[in-house]
């Protein structure tokens, strides 16, 4: 798997656009976002659109093409040095494809954070710009204003990555070992959806797979698991890390499901791995060499995620 481009690490005073690619964005919740990050010697800026709602589908955070261009028109811009995902939902698989990745990958690499629907748009940024992203707590989200635990994370992934390019979690083996590889996943219904589109990467070959979701009934992850086996993706994976599985069924009903799946993978996996939709969630940057050991829980980076 191709080790890709590493952007630069912010300091205080970069400026930041916080986008909403995917569902609506509460007010107040965006507003308590934006005072961390200014509380951070940052200067965010909101986009146009970022607390519109589409007039027909009310999960939408705007038209498509109102999110698509505030996207690019962030990313397009000098003067911001990392685009920030105000929160998930649905919406980025209608969007992304009005995006102009040629005028992205000229505009040069930088951060881009986000998790769950964003999944799509870590896949889109891996195979268009070849660049490191970074799966972590959004600009608008319970997670990143409730949690002190993971916005100290994030801080440290944006300003000392390499403080955290040990990344120590409370997790366990669920099959135990060692593996080496490229990070790379997100939300598994999402990698599931993305089979088959522009933007997917064609496999998680030689990749440390990151897998979680949320509100997913056990058939249903099932059903994604059991997509991503017969279609090949995971064909030669390397190792698994299984992170939270917030509003799903109780785990202990979830567990031998994911011993079935992925066990007969014969690679190591570790799962609680505390990145996801889970109110402490680590930071998870993808894209980068690491080494996975699921038997004392930790995934080293090769080198620090941002430079």
């Amino acid at each position: 798997m191709k080790q890709l481009v590493r952007p630069t690490r912010l300091a205080p005073g970069a400026r930041v656009a916080v986008v909403a690619p995917s569902g609506p964005v509460p007010g107040e919740r965006l507003r308590a976002g934006l005072d961390i990050l200014r509380g951070w010697g940052l200067d965010p800026v909101a986009a146009p659109h970022v607390l519109d709602r589409h007039g027909q589908f009310r999960y939408l955070a705007g038209t498509d093409a109102d999110r698509a261009e505030d996207l690019q028109r962030a990313w397009c811009d000098p003067s911001v040095d990392a685009v920030l995902c105000a929160r998930g939902g649905y919406g980025v698989q209608r969007m992304v494809d009005l995006l102009d990745w040629d005028a992205m990958r000229a505009a040069g690499p930088k951060v881009f954070v986000g998790f769950s629907d964003i999944t799509a748009l870590h896949e889109a940024f891996a195979t268009r710009l070849d660049l490191v992203t970074l799966h972590g707590p959004m600009a608008a989200g319970t997670d990143f204003i409730g949690s002190e635990r993971a916005r100290a994370h994030l801080h440290a992934t944006l300003f000392t990555p390499e403080k955290v390019q040990e990344i120590t979690t409370d997790g366990t083996p669920l099959v135990p070992g060692r593996a080496q590889g490229t990070t790379l996943g997100g939300c598994l219904s999402l990698l599931a959806a993305e089979l088959g589109t522009p933007h997917a990467r064609p496999s998680a070959a030689g990749g440390l797979l990151c897998l979680e979701d949320v509100g997913e009934e056990t058939y249903r992850l099932d059903r994604y698991l059991t997509q991503l086996l017969r279609s090949g993706w995971l064909d030669r994976v390397h190792g698994v890390l299984l992170g939270s599985w917030h509003d799903c069924d109780p785990y202990d009903t979830l567990r031998p499901l994911l011993a079935d799946r992925l066990a007969p993978l014969g690679v190591p996996v570790l799962e609680n791995a505390g990145f996801g939709h889970s109110p402490d969630a680590l930071t998870i940057p993808f894209g980068m060499a690491a080494e996975l050991d699921a038997d004392t829980g930790t995934l080293t980076l090769e080198e620090p995620a941002l430079r």
